[in-house]
């Protein structure tokens, strides 16, 4: 279904742009965002690639056992966050997204100390280092097996329906995801059901090192959506205005009871899979490098400084901002201390049965 609303078509031959490499307008139709607006995408966005790069190294230093490099995916991802009612509608993220839960609200030092696995985790260190989520805000935990977080959040999404609650569920994953029969479960269901949700994939084209042409016979994701009768779209992922106008379009969509649509915005990562991982062995410096020159944060920021609104100094100034916010979670992180070991007894059942407390108290002496 087509409203009259729309501003874009599903199903393009090309990825949907609203600017072009070098900062332009080229959108069919007028700009609504304000300065601030801009420029607080801008600066999520700094601070999502900041928090990803102190993280790797700290990984090198053995502070944190695990990183998923997100360097390439932060104008999508800032795209998806500005689109959601932060915590009001649903994120079921997937572990690459770093901007997009910090975008959304989630305190630095609750990301860092995730990663890091200390007391001010309030996870308290029981899942996987890049697996952030907050009660607060309604961000489900990320999950490491891929697609296995699908089937709930088209279940989360078919709740909102039934209850009335105007809510909006969005869930995230990587182009390997979709290989896995979990996301087929969970889209058709969501198909079939008329659920407010988005899915939203973000698509750098590797699925650890199985490189795209190898995971799917058909050319892109977004035209899966025939399938599941719902619409898709096919955006680039690098320019993090067009991520903002398509989700927002489809995340209102959803909202207003037209049901659920499929989005593929067209990313790159610009490390490896993980801190485990060798991109050099499948993947061509040469390409790396092309990509880099269509970083989504040199594209933000020349627009912004095509309309006046950015210049040398504002980014003096933000990375300085940027750089005291994860200096300070960081050490709020390691001032926290580990978590205690009794910790695991804790927080799981209402009751706790009689082995169990038996098991805590030889643990404890």
């Amino acid at each position: 279904m087509i409203l009259e609303s729309q501003l874009f078509q599903p199903f393009t031959d090309e990825p949907i742009a609203v600017t072009s490499e070098s900062g332009e307008w080229i959108a069919p139709f007028e700009l609504d965002l304000g300065p601030d607006k801009l420029r607080r995408m801008y600066q999520d966005m700094l601070l999502g690639r900041a928090v990803d790069e102190r993280m790797s190294r700290l990984q090198r230093q053995g502070k944190v056992s695990f990183v998923a490099p997100s360097g390439g995916h932060e104008g999508a991802q800032v795209g998806i966050a500005h689109a959601l009612r932060a915590g009001h509608d649903w994120l079921f993220p997937y572990y690459r997204d770093v901007t997009l839960p910090l975008a959304i609200g989630v305190p630095v030092v609750e990301f860092v100390a995730q990663a890091m696995g200390t007391a001010a985790d309030p996870s308290r260190a029981r899942q996987m280092p890049y697996h952030a989520s907050s009660k607060e805000l309604n961000v489900f935990s990320a999950a490491s097996p891929i697609a296995s977080h699908i089937p709930p959040a088209a279940g989360c999404a078919i709740s909102m329906k039934l209850r009335g609650t105007d809510q909006v569920t969005v869930c995230t994953f990587g182009d390997g995801s979709t290989s896995e029969g979990d996301w087929h479960a969970g889209v058709n269901f969501a198909g079939a059901q008329g659920a407010p949700i988005v899915f939203a994939c973000q698509n750098n084209r590797y699925a650890i090192s199985v490189g795209f042409e190898k995971q799917t016979g058909s050319d892109s994701i977004y035209t899966k959506a025939h399938a599941y009768g719902m619409p898709g779209y096919f955006v680039d992922g690098m320019d993090p205005l067009a991520a903002y106008y398509v989700m927002r379009e489809a995340v209102q969509r959803a909202r207003d009871g037209f049901g659920p649509a499929l989005v593929e915005l067209l990313v790159y990562r610009y490390g490896g899979h993980s801190s485990a991982d060798d991109d050099s062995r499948y993947r061509p410096r040469a390409e790396v490098e092309a990509w880099r020159k269509r970083d989504p944060l040199a594209r933000l920021r020349r627009f912004l400084t095509r309309r006046g609104l950015w210049d040398d100094a504002a980014e003096k100034e933000a990375e300085a901002v940027v750089r005291a916010q994860v200096d300070d979670a960081i050490a709020q992180a390691q001032a926290a201390g580990d978590v205690a070991v009794e910790a695991m007894f804790e927080d799981v059942l209402a009751e706790v049965p009689e082995r169990l407390v038996k098991q805590r108290s030889e643990l404890l002496g």
